[in-house]
């Protein structure tokens, strides 16, 4: 079986015995998640990408249409190569991102900006050094959550980042 599976049997296994959360329903004030995802469509013929992400809600927003300002931190891992050399990152970002308020609670469509660090390295077995270095890059996504109950929600994010599309779930902690 693969990382991938496993990963991804885990983290739905622990949804399926989430208990709900008696407090608040949504992404509301003090809401703090962590999550697993897998991402598509990174660099070239890369892999998928693994992840964990976790975000707080730090802030509301009466004066920007009742709106809630989070910070996500999340870190990320993925290959890619060719015959005779393999690249290996490791992002690491941080973003604030806009939580829109909807009448519908299981919604919570956000965006997001914000900065990373991308840790590579690679193995080359030819001439001359072919390696990318580590360097900050600029995080901007829209995503949103869909709240299976008070505790899990299906995570889905769309942007500049680690993976062009990262999915997974969410377990509130807070």
């Amino acid at each position: 079986m693969s990382r991938v599976v496993r990963i991804a049997a885990i983290v739905a296994a622990l949804a399926a015995f989430a208990r709900p959360a008696a407090a608040q329903e949504g992404f509301r004030l003090g809401y703090t998640d962590v999550g697993a995802t897998i991402g598509v469509g990174g660099i070239g013929s890369a892999s998928v990408a693994i992840g964990l992400r976790g975000e707080h809600a730090l802030r509301s927003m009466p004066d920007l249409g009742d709106g809630v300002l989070g910070v996500q931190v999340g870190l990320d891992y993925y290959s890619w190569g060719e015959p005779g050399f393999k690249w290996t990152y490791v992002p690491i970002g941080a973003t604030a991102n806009y939580h829109f308020q909807l009448e519908n609670t299981k919604l919570d469509p956000f965006v997001g900006v914000g900065l990373g660090y991308s840790i590579v390295s690679c193995d080359y077995s030819g001439f001359g050094d072919l390696c990318a270095n580590s360097s900050l890059y600029f995080i901007g996504r829209a995503g949103g959550r869909y709240f299976v109950n008070e505790k899990v929600a299906l995570y889905g994010d769309v942007g500049a980042g680690a993976a062009t599309l990262n999915l997974g779930v969410t377990m509130r902690v807070k």
